[in-house]
């Protein structure tokens, strides 16, 4: 599932395609169709595994990566070489520095365990389903003065940085069901390209009914589509959901029952989210009302009950909670009621 039961993620588009490419598997299949094939040939792709992409500053923030895998190149067994595979949501101008960022947080890592060692080079893959495509920088280079650049030989002191894209605005769907995929990391980039686009992805439904058949079937099946029902109910807007839940029934009775699960769950969620935000207003509600009580009853006390018309009592009630709050302040020592309210 995108997440746990009973806990809404706040990310799903990054829930999406971590479920669907953190199997070395998934990965694989995947950067064999987007790195340049010099890279890709040179590959034993069967030695992919999966290492740790969370590591945390010296300033203690959290910092995490996609997904980071190892894998050995054929010339040499011993060598080890690591592929970054990130997604991106938004075309993000400072994409190529802030992996860079990751990547020497990982050589510093990794130095500090093998102080001996080579550094490992890193490639960086970006997954983008930014709307209009992937518009911005490629490589780090993009990020500086071209016409400092042009000065001969001060270009080879800029780190290369370069990224490998899979902008998913560009191809189409008969180009991702072409992919070398299994179907539930294919059905995953459809939706990333799609779910944003109601329209454009219920049109296409019909085209993938055999690719879901095909995942139902696959290893952990009805994990994988769950999964997938779970990202389309918290992505598309809830307009569309009658439509939507048309076009999974005819997906068959089991992907139906799971989709039905699902959206009861999320409401149940949704359902306690929502209780939730009420008592906190309404503690704060209660809040509020007490503080007003409290500045109504020393203004009574200091400057007679008699005072409070119903122009200042309609400020109380219109007052912001900083507004309540400055005149609690001013009442012990302000020799008006004007001057309490005085701005």
């Amino acid at each position: 599932m995108l997440a746990p039961s009973g806990v809404m993620t706040p990310r799903p588009h990054d829930a999406l395609f971590k479920a669907a490419f953190e199997a070395t598997a998934h990965a694989a299949a995947l950067l064999r169709e987007l790195l340049p094939a010099p890279i890709r040939d040179a590959i034993a792709w069967d030695t992919l595994r999966g290492e740790p992409a969370s590591f945390v500053d010296p300033a203690l923030a959290d910092h995490h990566s996609d997904l980071l895998f190892s894998v050995r190149p054929c010339i040499d067994s011993a060598a080890v070489l690591h592929l970054l595979l990130e997604h991106q949501s938004t075309a993000d101008p400072a994409m190529p520095l802030r992996t860079l960022s990751y990547q020497t947080r990982i050589w510093n890592r990794l130095r500090r365990a093998h102080p001996a060692a080579w550094l490992p080079p890193i490639l960086t893959v970006i997954v983008s389903h930014a709307p209009g495509g992937w518009t911005t920088s490629r490589s780090l280079a993009d990020l500086f003065d071209p016409r400092l650049l042009a000065i001969p030989g001060l270009a080879a002191s800029v780190p290369g940085a370069s990224l490998v894209i899979d902008d998913l605005a560009d191809p189409s769907s008969a180009a991702l069901h072409a992919r070398a995929l299994p179907a539930f990391p294919k059905l995953a980039l459809w939706l990333l390209r799609d779910a944003r686009d109601p329209r454009r992805l219920l049109d296409s439904f019909d085209t993938w009914s055999h690719t879901f058949a095909e995942a139902e079937r696959g290893p952990a099946g009805i994990d994988a589509i769950a999964t997938l029902f779970t990202y389309l109910l918290r992505v598309i807007d809830p307009m569309h959901h009658s439509e939507l839940r048309a076009k999974i029934r005819l997906l068959g009775r089991r992907a139906e029952e799971t989709a039905m699960t699902i959206a009861e769950q999320l409401h149940e969620e949704g359902r306690k989210e929502g209780l939730a935000k009420g008592r906190e207003e309404g503690r704060e509600e209660g809040r509020e009302e007490g503080r007003i009580a409290a500045l109504r009853a020393l203004l009574a006390a200091k400057f007679g009950p008699r005072t409070l018309d119903a122009g200042f009592e309609a400020r109380l009630q219109a007052a912001s909670p900083e507004v309540i709050d400055r005149c609690l302040q001013r009442v012990l020592t302000a020799d008006s009621l004007a001057a309490v309210f005085a701005d």
